[in-house]
C-alpha cells in the first residue's frame, strides 16, 4: 500500500494534534506507505493566534516543522503536511501563507505549496462567514515534484473547484494530485466528492483527498469523507467521519493504459477570450 491519505478531527491544541497525527502517520507507514497526506489545519484549527504560530515556525521556535522534520525521518515517510501558517521563506514577520509542505523520508523540504485560491465564502452553518484573506497571502505558484510514488501536483481545499488549476498540474507531468481539506459540513454534502472524482476523472490522476471529518473549535463541523481516488474516478477508499488511515497502491501501469485509451491530454483546444482576464494570467 504505496498511498496514504489521513482524516483528523484537530483541535487548536497544537502539540495534542501533533500526537494524534504521529499515530496516525505511525499506523500508515507500518501498512507499508511509502507517502501520507495529512488534512488542512492539521496542527492548529479554530486557532486565532495564527500570525504568531507561522512566524514562531519561520523563526525556529515554533513545534510543527521540527516534528514534520523528526517525523518524517523516523518513519522513513514521506509527508504532505496538510497546511500549516508559514510566512514567505527569509520573511518572518511578513503575512502567512496557508502553506503545504512536502518532506522527504530524510526530513527534509523537498517543496512548498501555498494555496492559491483562499476562502472568502459565505455559508449557512454556525459559523456563517469565512474570510481566510484575514489571515493568509495569496500564493503565486503551481508546485509539482517528484516523490517515490510518482510524480505529485499539490492542492488545499478551496482549490478544487478552480479545474484550470488541476489541468496545470496535469501539463507539469502530474500522477497525483494532494488535496488536504477542512470542507464545511455545508459545502462538502454538496460538492466534495462531486469535487474531488471530477479533478481525477479530468486529469487522470490519483487524487489523495485528506480531510478534517467533525466538530471543531467555534462551531464549526467539517465533512469529512476523505478518499482515495483513482484516474478513472474510482473511489478506491474512503471514511465519513473521524480519525482514520486510509491506504491505496498506485498502478502505473493502468494509469498509463487510461491514459492511451483516452488521451485528453492530446485533445485539449484552448480558446482565447475575446478580452482576456489579466488576473487569470500565469505567475511564477
Amino acid at each position: 500500500m504505496s498511498l496514504a491519505v489521513i482524516q483528523m478531527v484537530s483541535q487548536d491544541d497544537v502539540l495534542a494534534n501533533l500526537a494524534a497525527a504521529r499515530r496516525l502517520l505511525q499506523q500508515a507507514a507500518e501498512s507499508g506507505a511509502r507517502l501520507a497526506v495529512l488534512p488542512e489545519n492539521f496542527a492548529a484549527m479554530g486557532r486565532r493566534d495564527l500570525a504568531a504560530l507561522g512566524r514562531a515556525e519561520a523563526e525556529g521556535s515554533g513545534p510543527i516543522l521540527p516534528w514534520l522534520k523528526g517525523t518524517a525521518r523516523d518513519l522513513g515517510l514521506w509527508i504532505v503536511a496538510g497546511t500549516l501558517p508559514l510566512p514567505p521563506d527569509g520573511r518572518p514577520d511578513a503575512k502567512a501563507h496557508a502553506c503545504s509542505l512536502l518532506i522527504d523520508s530524510q526530513g527534509q523540504v523537498a517543496a512548498r505549496y501555498d494555496k492559491l485560491h483562499l476562502f472568502d465564502v459565505d455559508v449557512a452553518d454556525a459559523r456563517g462567514r469565512y474570510r481566510e484573506s484575514d489571515d493568509f497571502a495569496f500564493g503565486e505558484r503551481v508546485v509539482v515534484a517528484d516523490t517515490p510514488v510518482g510524480r505529485l501536483g499539490l492542492t488545499v481545499c478551496y482549490d478544487l473547484r478552480f479545474a484550470e488549476l488541476y489541468s496545470r498540474l496535469r501539463e507539469a507531468g502530474a500522477e497525483l494530485i494532494s488535496a488536504p481539506a477542512a470542507f464545511t459540513a455545508v459545502t462538502g454534502a454538496a460538492h466534495w466528492q462531486v469535487l474531488t472524482r471530477a479533478r481525477a476523472i479530468e486529469t487522470q490522476c490519483y487524487v489523495l483527498a485528506a480531510g478534517q471529518g467533525g466538530s471543531h473549535p467555534g462551531g464549526r463541523e467539517t465533512f469529512g469523507h476523505s478518499a482515495i481516488i483513482d484516474p478513472w474516478g474510482r473511489v478506491l477508499a474512503e471514511r465519513p467521519a473521524g480519525e482514520a488511515v486510509l491506504l491505496a497502491s498506485r498502478d502505473a501501469a493502468e494509469q498509463e493504459a487510461i491514459r492511451q485509451r483516452m488521451p485528453v491530454a492530446r485533445h485539449r483546444r484552448f480558446i482565447a477570450p475575446e478580452h482576456p482576464n489579466p488576473a487569470l494570467t500565469e505567475q511564477s
